[in-house]
């Protein structure tokens, strides 16, 4: 009987190890699901951090274009996961580019998943909040409609139905104007602009409230019969948020901010993206 128990797990033994060395369907980068992309980046930090090299790994929405979003190719990228980039091998860090939750930015930075959030991430009203870089960039709210909405102001806003970001700066701005709030038929949330977007081109809403860069690089890419408001929600600035006492890593990326600004490679990118200097280091 004994005999006969050993054999029956060393048959066993031999199944698990054939299964295992079963080939796998390939697949290219681009039809890799969501959890596969974030599994990837934790992974290249566990690898580089197991190698002892030092990482730089940055928290940023990916559906965000154009500072942070998912290329045609299935790669991270965008103008602040270019300027993060660049910082880190300045640094003589690894870079890597960690895909978040929005709304879960916060828990992500406390429990050490990510050093920085830097992916269009607004200072004002968030200053003690965080460990902040100097502001790089200026940005403001604004309100996207359809060319043929009839919408031109904000006054014609009343009785529409409005979608924003949820935990966005353009959700903080509408609730901190109840004045204007109160004129909505509805203000939804949507977890990204480019859902926001969808809804907007089947006209399941009437306006989106959004970053002016992020709107203006949508409807360019879009090529959709999209406007912007001319009135602005909110002015504002960008920069790159740390845990909350974390001055030294800060430190170390704003002087190579500086660098940066000093020896034109902020401008170049800048330009690279969006076909002018738009940064503000240097100002």
């Amino acid at each position: 009987m004994k005999k006969i128990m050993i054999k029956m797990a060393a048959a066993l033994s031999v199944l698990t190890l054939l299964s295992g060395c079963s080939p796998k369907q390939e697949t290219g980068p681009s039809a890799q699901p969501e959890e596969t992309k974030e599994a990837s980046s934790e992974a290249a930090k566990t690898e580089a951090s197991a190698g002892g090299e030092e990482t730089f790994t940055v928290g940023f929405d990916q559906d965000f274009p154009p500072m942070g979003f998912v290329a045609d190719n299935g790669e991270y990228t965008g103008f602040d996961l270019d300027l993060a980039k660049e910082v880190a091998s300045r640094l003589g860090k690894k870079f890597v580019a960690q895909p978040i939750g929005w709304d879960a930015k916060d828990m992500e930075l406390e429990s050490g998943n990510i050093d920085c959030i830097w992916n269009g991430f607004t200072i004002n009203g968030r200053e003690d909040g965080y460990t902040w870089t100097r502001p790089y960039m200026k940005n403001s709210q604004v309100f996207v409609v359809a060319k043929d909405s009839g919408i031109q102001t904000l006054a014609d806003l009343s009785g529409k139905i409005v979608e924003v970001q949820a935990d966005s700066s353009a959700e903080k701005a509408l609730k901190e104007d109840e004045a204007l709030l109160n004129t909505f038929k509805t203000l939804q949330t949507t977890p990204d602009y480019n859902t926001a977007f969808m809804d907007l081109e089947m006209g399941a809403v009437d306006a989106v409230a959004m970053d002016v860069i992020v709107a203006a690089y949508q409807i360019e890419q879009r090529k959709a019969d999209f406007v912007i408001l001319e009135e602005s929600l909110s002015a504002e600035e960008y920069g790159v948020g740390f845990k909350k006492g974390n001055d030294a890593l800060r430190d170390q990326v704003q002087e190579q901010l500086d660098a940066m600004a000093a020896d034109g490679t902020l401008k170049k990118i800048s330009e690279q993206w969006f076909g002018k200097d738009v940064t503000t280091v240097a100002e």
